[in-house]
């Protein structure tokens, strides 16, 4: 287990099991987590995958960067440090969630890469599903949903990821999909064919999107 600042605590091992929990959702439970600059469609590519997952029948929850900021994190601010944190948070809620028996999607830029794998490490092998959102900065910017890059290139937003605060992308992601390139249908379909090669959910016909 990790480590912890208190020597009075004994990890506890339940009676009802992950395995068993698997069993019961007919299938494996993996954390997916989506990663890329702010604009890249890590929220949008994660929630239709979730969508296409929950009309196959399969048990799924979406750790959300904006959604969490709003409560477990939202003691943090968006200092090299602060990110740090913020992404060991996520990484240990997900892998609470994972011995739930569901599949936990993530979708934070968590630009570094020592954080990511951090995140990785805390699972076996295998259960641990980078996907990169690979889009340009312009085509991120052209998007600005939020108007995020427009408040960062006016000095608003200090720390802003591909601004002034780096992106390291993924060197070996289980899976890369170009956002700006491939139709969203396209990237999900990606995702789900490789949760099938993998064996962590069965195969299925495809749901159509909303």
């Amino acid at each position: 287990m990790t480590n912890t600042k208190s020597s009075n605590t004994v990890w506890h091992h339940a009676t009802v099991t992950r395995a068993d929990r698997e069993n019961l959702h007919q299938h494996k439970s993996v954390i997916i987590w989506f990663t890329g600059l702010s604009g890249s469609g890590k929220s949008t590519l994660a929630h239709a995958v979730e969508d296409q997952l929950h009309k196959r029948g399969i048990s799924t929850f979406v750790l959300d960067g904006d959604n969490v900021r709003h409560g477990l994190c939202s003691d943090l601010t968006f200092s090299d440090h602060d990110r740090v944190e913020n992404i060991r948070r996520i990484g240990e809620v997900a892998k609470l969630i994972i011995e739930s028996g569901v599949i936990t999607l993530t979708a934070f830029i968590s630009p570094f890469k020592s954080d990511r794998n951090a995140a990785r490490n805390l699972v076996p092998h295998g259960e641990f599903l980078e996907i990169y959102c690979q889009c340009p900065i312009e085509t991120c910017e052209q998007r600005d949903v939020k108007g995020l890059y427009k408040k960062a290139r006016a000095g608003q937003i200090p720390f802003f990821t591909g601004i002034d605060s780096p992106y390291e992308a993924p060197e070996n992601p289980e899976l890369s999909v170009n956002t700006k390139e491939q139709t969203l249908e396209e990237s999900v379909q990606a995702v789900i064919d490789l949760l099938i090669s993998r064996g962590i959910i069965k195969d299925a016909p495809s749901a159509p999107l909303p």
